[in-house]
C-alpha cells in the first residue's frame, strides 16, 4: 500500500507574489501624515512575543542584559508594553531601537523587527528563509551570465563564418 502524499499547498500561506502586493498596498499611503506611527502595532507585537515566549519577564530582562551589555530590568520591558503612561499623563515608554535584536532574539519572536521593516517598505526574513532568498537571487544571476555566454558564443560563431 502506497502512502498518500500530504497536500503541502496552504491556503493561508501567501506566495511572495501575494505578499508582495500586501506590502504594495501598505506602502501606497505612507506619504500621508501620521501613516507610519507605529508604537501600538509595536507594543503589541512586544506583547505578543513576550506572552509566546516560554521565560519569564526577569528572564528575558536577565537574557536581554546579557546579550547587551547593560542592564535590562523587568520594569524596563513593562513600561515598553504598557499603555497606562499616556493615559495617566507620563509620558510614554518606547523601547529602544538598539535593544529590538535582543529581545528578538531571547523570545525567538523576530515579529516586532518584521512590523518595522514592514512599515518601512522592507521585508525581514528570519535565517532559513534569507539564506534561500539569497540562493535565488544567486540563481538569477546565473541565469542572466548563461543568456550573456549565449549571445556571445552566438556572436563569435557568426564572426567565424
Amino acid at each position: 500500500m502506497s502512502k498518500s502524499r500530504r497536500k503541502i499547498d496552504d491556503n493561508r500561506q501567501l506566495s511572495i507574489f501575494q505578499k508582495l502586493q500586501e506590502l504594495q498596498e501598505l506602502t501606497k499611503y505612507a506619504h500621508q501624515e501620521g501613516q507610519l506611527q507605529v508604537i501600538d502595532r509595536l507594543r503589541r507585537a512586544i506583547k505578543a512575543a513576550i506572552k509566546s515566549c516560554p521565560l519569564s519577564r526577569h528572564q528575558i530582562g536577565g537574557e536581554m542584559s546579557h546579550l547587551l551589555g547593560e542592564t535590562i530590568t523587568k520594569e524596563m520591558i513593562d513600561s515598553w508594553t504598557r499603555e497606562s503612561d499616556e493615559r495617566n499623563g507620563r509620558p510614554g515608554r518606547h523601547v529602544p531601537a538598539e535593544y529590538l535584536p535582543a529581545f528578538c532574539k531571547v523570545t525567538a519572536d523576530i515579529g516586532a523587527l518584521q512590523l518595522l521593516g514592514q512599515t518601512a517598505g522592507a521585508f525581514v526574513l528570519e535565517g532559513p528563509d534569507a539564506l534561500r532568498s539569497e540562493i535565488q537571487k544567486y540563481d538569477a544571476e546565473i541565469i542572466k551570465l548563461k543568456e550573456k555566454k549565449r549571445k556571445r558564443l552566438m556572436f563569435l560563431r557568426e564572426m567565424e563564418k
